[in-house]
């Protein structure tokens, strides 16, 4: 009689632990990668006083992205050996550390480079990475999907925040207050992490014989789903830090006025909550790898629409919502794929190899866009190159195997492959 309420007790203090690891992971994410996708309302202001190319803060834009991807795997294993709490507070110092320079970056010189370094590092700690590695390992297989799904979309809201903020306080208070401000909510990160701690429990066979690091990457890369699933990630980078980057300027050069961008950006974070919930709840009923081959697809043919388009608010705003609707619904998709294919004890590492392509990606967009427009005055090369893109990765992950690797006589975290 007295095993059923102690039961109970417990279980609702699980329930309560996975509560507050779901709803800090939100907060994170959702500052975190806020702060990064409203970075490009700063290009313009920032090129004007400093002087510099748009080349050049593409440049520390494109670093911020490729030292993400870099330092990814390793932040990633870290955040395996050690769990999360001490990985999330140390990156988030960095993070904040790395907008204080870029606001002082005049008089430092190589602060852009250096500043995206450390938010490039900073980012990989505090963005999916590491804390959906964690949601994953607390949250059973059959709701893996929808609950990570619910934890990026809510990300997705801080884009919807901090973007139309960031472009208020550019225009009330100039570029570097602004930057200043962004600064300090990166190290509000890190007292959101102190709470966070690891919450789930590996499987007895994995505890009996589990799989040496290099082994699982080895394993990982010799799969051939593997490698078209990372190679197909790249375009999502290269797409999407395009956008953010480069969006702002090219609408300014079409005569839309700056607000729309910041409007524009707001947008994508607020449909992007809806996107990356629907894309989660989707992905644990059907083929994960076809519904990430269609968010590719869809992608590139707005993007398509959108050039065709005569540039203007209303279309611009219509682009954004589209775009944003397929933003991050990739999330629950890869997380999806990756867990059941190769099992969670070396989750975060193969995640951070995977996402190394789309910070590749990321890096030759937001570079890219800047040395097309000092090139030829226009965005014209650069859309392309979108659309290119696009349709390649579309075709790798619609062929992707996604069949598990040969059985080592361990189950490793996997579950059957959805349908």
């Amino acid at each position: 009689m007295l095993a059923g309420p102690k039961y109970t007790g417990n279980m609702a203090k699980v329930n309560r632990s996975v509560l507050i690891l779901l709803v800090l992971s939100g907060v994170i994410i959702a500052l975190c990668m806020g702060l990064r996708q409203s970075l490009g309302l700063f290009m313009r202001p920032m090129t004007l006083d400093l002087g510099v190319s748009a080349a050049t803060f593409g440049f520390s834009l494109a670093l911020q992205n490729i030292v993400w991807g870099l330092s990814q795997p390793f932040v990633g294993a870290l955040a395996d050996r050690y769990g999360p709490r001490p990985i999330l507070i140390g990156t988030a110092l960095l993070y904040a550390a790395g907008l204080l320079l870029m606001a002082f970056s005049r008089g430092v010189p190589g602060g852009l480079e250096v500043a995206g370094f450390l938010t490039g590092v900073g980012t990989a700690g505090t963005g999916f990475g590491v804390l959906i590695g964690t949601i994953a390992r607390a949250t059973p297989p059959e709701k893996r999907s929808q609950t990570v799904g619910i934890v990026a979309a809510a990300g997705s809201l801080g884009t919807m925040v901090l973007a139309p903020a960031g472009q208020g306080l550019i225009d009330g208070f100039g570029w570097q207050a602004a930057m200043l401000v962004f600064a300090g909510i990166a190290g509000s990160m890190a007292l959101f992490s102190l709470p966070i701690r690891e919450l789930g429990e590996k499987t007895s066979l994995e505890k009996a014989d589990p799989q040496p690091l290099g082994e699982a990457v080895r394993e990982a890369m010799a799969h051939r789903g593997f490698v078209f699933m990372t190679l197909a990630f790249f375009a999502c980078g290269f797409q999407l830090v395009f956008i953010t980057t480069h969006l702002p300027a090219y609408l300014q050069i079409c005569g839309v006025a700056p607000g729309v961008a910041a409007s524009a950006l707001g947008l994508i974070g607020l449909f992007n909550t809806v996107g990356t919930y629907l894309f989660g709840v989707l992905g644990a009923r059907y083929s994960q790898k076809h519904l990430l081959a269609l968010i590719y697809l869809l992608r590139t043919l707005f993007i398509v629409a959108f050039l065709l388009m005569p540039i203007s608010a209303g279309s611009t705003l219509v682009f954004a919502a589209a775009m944003g609707f397929l933003w991050l619904g990739v999330a629950p998709l890869v997380t999806g794929i990756i867990g059941r294919v190769f099992g969670l004890t070396h989750f975060n590492t193969l995640y951070g190899i995977v996402f190394f392509s789309h910070q590749v990606g990321s890096f030759f967009g937001a570079w890219m866009g800047g040395l097309v427009f000092d090139r030829f005055g226009n965005y014209n090369f650069g859309w392309g190159a979108l659309i290119a893109v696009g349709l390649t990765a579309f075709t790798l992950q619609w062929l992707m195997d996604e069949r598990p690797p040969a059985e080592r006589g361990r189950v490793g975290g996997a579950v059957p492959a959805a349908a």
